[in-house]
């Protein structure tokens, strides 16, 4: 059967789900399924979809408050938002998730598992500011560095709640480059906390940062500020050309005007050069009349005697 626990884990699969383990392997199914054919799993994690994706992120329910409101940002497939939702019903569960391919998948899933208290919210995290309630814990899994995850995350919880960030063993390094950053954003403590050491072979690690007070405005994504940067490279080019069209346009119309006199004088040529045909059509008028008056007086003379016969 697609998505059934695998007979070595089975022992803690039980630990970790309990009662819920029916509606844990309806979720695998889901997975290995729909999921790989949509992409949202890669076909290598189907064999391993218990080990390190379900019990992985099912054990940080162990850091999570009875009833508490959780926002699990960067959904993808549901991890872990839909595995805390499936493993703790006691939970209110939102689902934030940008891609409409991954939204579909998930609203899918919550209305097959019967998840009343789970809702999807396709947006950006950025977007949900202000939009959702502030929530007591925000979940996030393989999305960002700390110091933007915290910008994303932590406006999104409310004052005292915590932010459970899944990192693997650079977490305590990642917590020790970003300190300035996450104070900057309002978080006080930050810690490594590890889950499931009783029942996985390799513990789920998760950085645990609280929100203190208010902090800076979280930052726009690298996806926002590419969009941002390309609209202003296309004003940018908008500008250029317009100012730039004028000169040329300009030097056009320039170029036009100095040909408007090159064509008068062209015109003017033509019509000195018109006139003067039209002197020497006049000239060749007047030298007619004295051809044929010389030509008269050669029709009227008498031809002359040859002075032999005169002299005959």
């Amino acid at each position: 059967m697609a998505g059934a626990v695998p007979s070595e884990i089975l022992s803690a699969a039980e630990k970790v789900f309990g009662d819920r383990l029916p509606a844990a392997i309806r979720f695998a199914e889901l997975l290995v399924t729909d999921g790989v054919v949509r992409g949202l799993i890669g076909p290598r994690e189907a064999p391993r979809i218990w080990e390190r994706h379900l019990l992985n992120c099912a054990v940080v329910a162990d850091l999570i408050p009875t009833g508490a409101s959780v926002v699990d940002v960067g959904s993808g497939a549901g991890l872990p938002g839909m595995v805390l939702a499936v493993a703790r019903p006691d939970l209110s569960v939102t689902l934030v998730e940008p891609l409409a391919r991954r939204t579909a998948f998930l609203s899918e899933a919550v209305t097959a598992l019967g998840l009343e208290r789970t809702t999807v919210v396709r947006a950006r995290a950025e977007e949900c500011v202000g939009k959702l309630p502030l929530a007591d814990v925000v979940t996030a899994r393989a999305v960002a560095p700390l110091d933007r995850l915290a910008g994303w995350c932590l406006p999104l919880t409310a004052i005292g709640g915590h932010l459970l960030a899944m990192k693997g063993a650079s977490a305590a390094a990642e917590i020790a480059e970003h300190a300035e950053s996450l104070t900057r954003l309002g978080a006080g403590t930050a810690s490594v906390r590890t889950c499931g050491e009783a029942v996985l072979a390799e513990p789920t690690t998760v950085v645990d940062v609280v929100r203190e007070r208010e902090g800076e405005r979280p930052r726009k994504s690298s996806g926002a500020r590419e969009r941002n940067a390309a609209d202003s490279g296309k004003s940018g080019d908008a500008r250029r050309r317009r100012e730039t069209a004028g000169p040329r346009e300009t030097g056009e119309a320039r170029r036009r005007q100095a040909a408007d006199p090159r064509e008068a004088g062209d015109s003017r040529r033509r019509e000195a050069a018109s006139a003067r045909e039209a002197g020497d059509a006049r000239r060749r008028d007047t030298a007619g009349p004295r051809e044929t008056g010389d030509a008269r007086p050669q029709e009227g003379a008498r031809p002359r005697k040859s002075g032999g016969r005169r002299g005959r």
